[in-house]
């Protein structure tokens, strides 16, 4: 690994230089255990600990097939779904890796007793297998986590339809929390040159999937002039809404937990905020009685944000808790986007306000090549930023992801894999020096 990482530092390192360079036999990675998918039986979930589950493993590189690439990871991040993993629910992810080991003898490689977690990366290209012509050994790379197979035709309008269609480093193995990953060579999209490494990975597992739940046809299909209310609006997910929004001409109406947040959102140009703790919002009585007259004071609210009128679209994530709150304000002929349930899966609302007002409820996964792609190239132009907030060392994964899991972080965390340090990785310092405060917007909170 000495000798790739001097070849990536190294200035003047040509495309023939990658190529030459031996691959190592293995590499270190972050891994759960498929004889430890029990350890946590019986705890509830917010007493499950990744810090115990994940492991920095030396494991063996990976064959490279058709249409793959193998690439030097010099930093990655920690989304929800690395959390799920470490943490076994919904269910134990080696599910997923038998059954896409079914699909075929090369597919079978991934179907392993330890699964190497993670959905981002930025890196450079080592390899390319067969029928790769896009990229080449020496390429700066930032990675979707799209892995598709695309021998349907149902994936040939949108390849989130494809029946084959995994979420790369959750569903499939050899993701991007390692020194080096596996990917498939569409998957591959070039890294902002204005960022870091670590920065340039933190976006894209949540950037792309804002990006089709808010701005897509797929997804809200958002328009000049939309009032979206977006929970959580600082996070992860929220971040990058409230950006598209500003951005695009929209108007966000920022829920957030705590002062502190919604100051990030003011720093982003948000104006309408709601301080969901503060206004002490409770959208349910208890357990099992959601609370209408919660839904009737958060609408009386957001129509005093907005001059009167109500949201047009909603950007969902929390599910559970929020739902029937969600459905409720959303105007007449709106839309509910919806891609996660961080509080719950089993969602209630009253139907009553979603059809006899017209209303739209609309699933939104991750996100297609092209959506992916256009989301990261708006992050190469300085339109959109990362929402970094802190790195951790690829020996402190288990640590970052239990931030993440208890919600102790802004934004999103990144690991160094093989980056020494951070700040590495800039290729252009102009375009950086245009954007510096919003870079670092997360970073000084």
């Amino acid at each position: 690994m000495n000798e790739i990482l001097d070849a990536i530092l190294a200035t003047d390192s040509t495309p023939a230089d990658f190529a030459a360079l031996p691959l190592p036999d293995s590499y270190r990675a972050i891994t759960v255990h498929k004889d430890e998918a029990e350890m946590f039986a019986g705890l509830p979930t917010r007493e499950k600990d990744p810090r115990k589950s994940l492991h920095l493993d030396q494991v063996p590189v990976p064959e490279l097939g058709p249409g793959e690439a193998l690439v030097a990871v010099m930093a990655s991040s920690v989304n929800y779904n690395s959390v799920w993993t470490s943490i076994f629910e919904p269910l134990p992810t080696f599910g997923f890796l038998e059954r896409y080991g079914k699909l075929s003898p090369l597919a079978k490689r991934h179907d392993l007793p330890y699964h190497i977690i993670g959905s981002d990366l930025a890196g450079v290209v080592l390899r390319t297998g067969p029928g790769v012509n896009a990229w080449k050994p020496g390429d700066e790379v930032v990675a979707h986590c799209l892995s598709v197979e695309l021998e349907s035709a149902d994936g040939h309008d949108d390849t989130m339809l494809d029946p084959e269609q995994r979420i790369w480093g959750f569903e499939t193995n050899f993701g991007g929390l390692a020194e080096i990953a596996l990917v498939k060579s569409n998957q591959l999209m070039p890294k902002p040159r204005h960022l870091s490494w670590e920065e340039a990975a933190a976006p894209g597992l949540v950037n792309s999937t804002a990006y089709r739940q808010l701005v897509s046809r797929n997804g809200a299909g958002m328009k000049q002039g939309d009032n979206v209310l977006i929970w959580g609006a600082s996070g992860g997910l929220g971040s990058y809404a409230t950006q598209f929004a500003l951005a695009g001409g929209a108007n966000p109406i920022c829920v957030v937990s705590s002062p502190q947040k919604a100051e990030i959102c003011r720093s982003m140009g948000a104006t309408a905020i709601i301080d969901r703790n503060a206004e002490g919002y409770k959208f349910w009585k208890d357990e099992h009685t959601q609370d209408p007259r919660e839904w009737k004071r958060l609408g009386k609210r957001i129509r005093e944000l907005t001059g009167g009128e109500d949201v047009d679209i909603v950007f969902e994530h929390p599910g559970r808790e929020t739902f029937g709150a969600s459905v409720y304000v959303t105007r007449k002929g709106g839309t509910i986007v919806t891609c996660a349930s961080t509080s719950g899966y089993n969602h209630e609302y009253d139907n009553r306000y979603l059809w006899m007002s017209l209303k739209r409820i609309v699933g939104s996964h991750f996100a297609n090549y092209r959506e992916a792609w256009e989301a990261n190239r708006l992050i190469a132009k300085g339109k959109i930023h990362p929402t970094l907030s802190k790195t951790y060392s690829l020996e402190e994964t288990g640590q970052a992801a239990y931030d993440v899991h208890r919600n102790l972080h802004q934004g999103k965390v990144g690991v160094l894999c093989l980056a020494p340090e951070e700040g590495m990785g800039v290729r252009d310092q102009e375009l950086r020096d245009q954007h510096i405060d919003a870079i670092n917007r997360f970073r000084n909170v």
